[in-house]
């Protein structure tokens, strides 16, 4: 009878297990518990009719996996690529990370990449084609801390060190505040509009590295803090950026921290915001990098 228990109790043992780990792989931490650093090696087949300009949209994940974000954020930018013309290809196969295939494209999409996700090639590769001329947007996940191995990455991409993102509760809304106005990803959005997001925060703002700060949070708006247990950090910044740009070499880049969930690519500012960002990004003059132009710097200087 006791043997028989026994047997029983194990068997909920494993069963609990089990489930526990389903879970943590259908909410994207899998990789958070059994940290993944496999490279991919043969790169996929590009279309040969890849309409120009094109975007490659890249989403792997060897980090916390975003898939309702991921989904969001490639229906989003499917539906800008169908209404311009642009030329799109949606891969998770960091392969494509090379000389010749990155020079078919304009810009590179992480839609809520993270991990350890390219090898030594293919990140120098990545890295020349965008001093080069090329050009970035980073979305949510893009910005996090499982990136922190790529120096170049963080230097030039970011500028700033992530530190963690609210709980307690994990998405609130809030007020994003822009400012540069005059830049083209911010066209036709408001000073002043609301965001539901799981907020990130940094140790301090890219803006004291020299990146084009578009837009903050106002830290009065929400509950910056993260309630884990019964601890409890503060993540107020001061000066706490969700949008910003930068100049690296002849390339042009395009963070925002917006799109952990579907739900934020269908919000107008943010939809809005991105398709601005993909039309400067993509565009064959695009100017404005350094921001401001200096004939704008020197009018307003004068």
């Amino acid at each position: 009878m006791a043997m028989k228990l026994l047997r029983w109790v194990l068997l909920l043992a494993l069963l609990l297990a089990a489930a526990g780990l389903l879970l943590v792989w259908q909410v994207g931490a899998w990789n958070l518990l059994f940290p993944n650093h496999s490279h991919d090696t043969v790169a996929p087949e590009l279309p040969a009719d890849l309409a120009s300009p094109a975007v490659l949209l890249f989403s792997k994940t060897n980090g916390f996996r975003h898939k309702d974000g991921i989904e969001g954020g490639a229906r989003a930018i499917q539906a800008m690529a169908d209404k311009h013309g642009w030329g799109l290809f949606n891969t998770e196969n960091g392969a494509v990370f090379n000389r010749d295939d990155l020079a078919r494209f304009d810009v590179v999409v992480f839609n809520n990449a993270s991990g350890d996700m390219l090898d030594a090639g293919q990140e120098q590769a990545f890295q020349a084609w965008l001093e080069g001329g090329g050009a970035w947007l980073g979305i949510h996940a893009a910005g996090d801390d499982s990136h922190s191995g790529w120096q170049w990455y963080r230097d030039n991409l970011i500028g700033a060190d992530f530190t963690a993102h609210i709980m307690g509760p994990q998405f609130q809304r809030a007020t994003v505040v822009l400012e540069n106005q005059a830049h083209p990803a911010l066209r036709d959005l408001p000073d002043l509009w609301q965001h539901e997001e799981e907020w990130y925060s940094w140790e301090r703002s890219p803006r004291a590295e020299g990146f084009i700060i578009l837009a903050t949070l106002d830290e009065e708006s929400y509950n910056p803090v993260q309630k884990l247990w019964r601890s409890e950090v503060d993540l107020r910044m001061g000066d706490h950026p969700v949008v910003w740009a930068n100049c690296v070499g002849a390339g042009r880049t395009l963070y925002t921290a917006m799109g952990h969930r579907a739900q934020a690519f269908e919000q107008p500012q943010v939809r809005r915001l991105l398709e601005n960002a993909l039309l400067w990004l993509t565009a064959a003059d695009a100017g404005g990098c350094p921001w401001p132009p200096a004939e704008t710097a020197a009018a307003r200087a004068g």
